[in-house]
């Protein structure tokens, strides 16, 4: 990583307030240059406090575009960090109001050329795509990062149909923290407690609105931008990474825009691509960003035209592993999507008989993480013992490379003798030596198998043909190697399992196939280089550490009771002290308990707590939040708690307790 100090432009940074049409403020912080000519405004836009949580890396990049032209401007969401009003949902409507009327601000003032362009990354991602949609007059361009233009099939929440008990609840439990967080004195003055706990007065659990949609009704087709693309008229860099959730918005995005697109896709975690954060390789993102805004903000010529519609990484064949510094691999170029280097080709699954798919309940404890960051337990370790709780069909061994690019497909004829059930596809990277790397999968949810927006059942008995798409990837297999198609029925805890869903269901591969995206390489390939990572200084946060770390992920498995419990630490920032002097500390443990036999025995827990002090104050904060998700009678149970502290004094504290149907998950 190279740090930059030098730039062509000096630059400032101050803090203000942007007032909204009905009065309340937003925090916001604003890097610009120095003088008097007006300079395009870039915007992200968060929850996520730019004061403290966000601050390390709002230090590496805000700064960086003050220093090439630009007002680089952070900004947080109505009731969060610093800034004025209640929390909402995420994506509201308020929340998108409010940031058409921050690009319009940020348009008026008189050191904004008129023109905006909005990034960000994860949710700031999600937002620049739906206020994109909106089309306010002065958003010219979005760079979006690891974002999801459907809500309900492709974020945290449900995956094919399914709830996702891995990031449904971890999400809503971590959201509970954060949004009871209390404002900052340093940043709003004696203020700050009334603030804080009107609040918490209007805190109720995202967890409860999600679990109360299982279909994709109107509350999720709110923001999923795929209900319109034309809408879109800002130019879109969309990027994603082949170990993100999120991958498979870059390949519609550039399908279906009909605005200037392009598409970036990196072997990289949920993180920007120039972090340098496990698995690189890392590229020099911040200079390939200006080079979007220079065209689109400031009309140079910076040839982003003539770039392929998508760049994306082929992965070499590697040992798995739950962590790599970098991948093998190397980039190509596709000039349209679909792209003309891909065939689909399709392959008979082998075997002449039905077989019996009823996988243990715990299968998917070696799924590794929904979300990896780039730590050192987040990707699935070798797939041997999930292979073994699956039923596998192996292709021939390969006598020549095969490069996949794109969305495997498969196609099952399946029997089930009960109503409800899961299918879960993987296909795996099976080495001469019998390790098996997992390159890609997909769920559906047997009750959608007709379409998200409704759940019907199965006739117990009867057979039918389903199809779904796995999630999409770049990888080659090289000659010598097999690839594995594996079946479950079972995917704790990615998968909250069906009540029945025991049972299994019966597969024909003879009448099933698996349709892989075969990619041969263009007679005149263009050479994909990047610049090298460069950043702006380091904000000079300290981490203390010291102390016995616990385990990123622990599994714990109780021979005697059959049960599994997987314990995970999501390791989001531990304790961290702020060059003003604030200390920040929070942990979090996520639990995932199921008996390898009863799919109504599923649960999860989240503990956090959250410590925010600033001894030259006397401020010290403190958060403890509990959430927990069962089953019962065929209804989620959950359970939310909130304390809150000000010192010694308890100034806050409230449980729900909710049941909820289960009417289609």
């Amino acid at each position: 990583m190279r740090i930059r100090t030098d730039f062509p432009y000096r630059t400032f940074c101050e803090d203000v307030r942007i007032p909204l049409p009905d009065g309340t403020r937003l925090y916001a912080r604003v890097w610009r240059p120095y003088g008097t000519e007006p300079v395009p405004a870039l915007l992200e836009y968060l929850p996520y406090r730019l004061s403290d949580w966000t601050a390390p890396r709002d230090a590496q990049r805000h700064p960086y575009y003050a220093g090439h032209g630009y007002a680089s401007v952070r900004v947080d969401v109505r009731g969060h960090g610093n800034s004025e009003g209640l929390p909402t949902d995420e994506y509201s409507e308020t929340e998108l109001a409010d940031g058409v009327a921050v690009i319009e601000w940020l348009a008026a003032q008189p050191w904004c050329s008129g023109k905006v362009g909005m990034f960000g990354i994860s949710w700031g991602g999600f937002n620049s795509l739906q206020l994109a949609a909106r089309a306010p007059e002065a958003l010219k361009a979005v760079v979006t990062v690891c974002s999801a233009d459907d809500r309900f099939d492709n974020d945290v929440h449900y995956m094919g149909g399914s709830l996702l008990a891995v990031d449904m609840h971890a999400w809503a439990a971590t959201m509970l923290a954060f949004v009871s967080r209390p404002p900052d004195p340093a940043q709003v003055g004696e203020g700050w407690r009334k603030q804080w706990t009107d609040r918490l007065e209007a805190v109720d659990p995202f967890l409860h609105t999600w679990l109360g949609h299982q279909s994709r009704d109107a509350y999720w087709q709110h923001g999923s931008v795929c209900e319109d693309y034309s809408a879109i008229k800002a130019a879109v860099l969309a990027v994603g990474g082949w170990h993100d959730p999120y991958r498979d918005t870059v390949l519609r995005l550039i399908e279906h825009l009909d605005a200037p697109v392009r598409g970036l896709i990196g072997p990289w975690s949920h993180q920007y691509p120039d972090r340098g954060l496990p698995p690189g390789p890392a590229i020099g993102f911040l200079q390939e960003t200006l080079r979007w805004w220079d065209h689109y903000l400031k009309g140079e010529d910076t040839a982003v035209e003539d770039d392929p519609l998508l760049r994306s990484w082929i992965s070499e064949s590697h040992p798995p592993a739950t962590v790599y510094d970098e991948l093998p691999g190397r980039w190509v170029a596709d000039p349209a999507w679909p792209s003309p280097n891909v065939t689909p080709t399709a392959y008979t699954l082998p075997g002449d008989r039905p077989l019996l798919v009823r996988s243990p309940q715990h299968t998917g404890v070696d799924a590794g993480r929904y979300f990896p960051f780039g730590n050192d337990a987040d990707l699935p370790p070798d797939q041997r013992e999930e292979d073994g709780r699956s039923v596998c069909f192996d292709l021939p061994e390969l006598t020549e490379r095969v490069e996949i690019l794109g969305r495997p497909r498969v196609t099952l004829r399946l029997t089930s003798e009960v109503p409800r059930g899961q299918v879960i596809a993987r296909i795996c990277d099976v080495a001469p030596d019998g390790s098996s790397t997992l390159v890609t999968r997909g769920v559906l949810n047997l009750l959608t198998r007709h379409g998200r927006d409704r759940a019907v059942e199965w006739t117990p008995g009867a057979t039918e043909d389903v199809t779904f798409e796995l999630n999409g990837i770049g990888h080659a297999f090289p000659a010598g190697h097999r690839i594995r198609v594996a079946l479950s029925s079972a995917y704790w805890p990615w998968i909250w399992p069906h009540a029945g869903s025991e049972a299994g269901w019966t597969v024909d591969p003879a009448a099933s196939t698996v349709e892989l995206p075969v990619r041969t390489p263009g007679t005149e390939e263009p050479e994909i280089t990047f610049e090298a990572p460069e950043q702006s200084e380091p904000l000079g946060v300290v981490f203390p550490g010291g102390g016995d770390q616990r385990p990123e992920r622990k599994v714990i498995r109780d021979v005697a009771a059959g049960t599994w419990t997987l314990e995970v630490d999501p390791r989001y920032g531990g304790t961290r002290i702020y060059p003003d002097g604030l200390e920040f500390t929070e942990d979090a443990l996520e639990t995932y308990r199921i008996d390898s036999a009863d799919p109504e025995s599923a649960a999860t827990r989240s503990d956090w707590s959250i410590r925010l002090h600033r001894p030259d104050l006397g401020w010290d904060a403190r958060i403890e939040t509990r959430s927990e998700i069962t089953t019962e009678g065929g209804d989620f149970v959950t359970e939310n708690e909130v304390v809150c502290h000000d010192g010694e004094k308890e100034i806050f504290r409230r449980t729900w307790e909710r049941r909820i149907p289960r009417t289609a998950v």
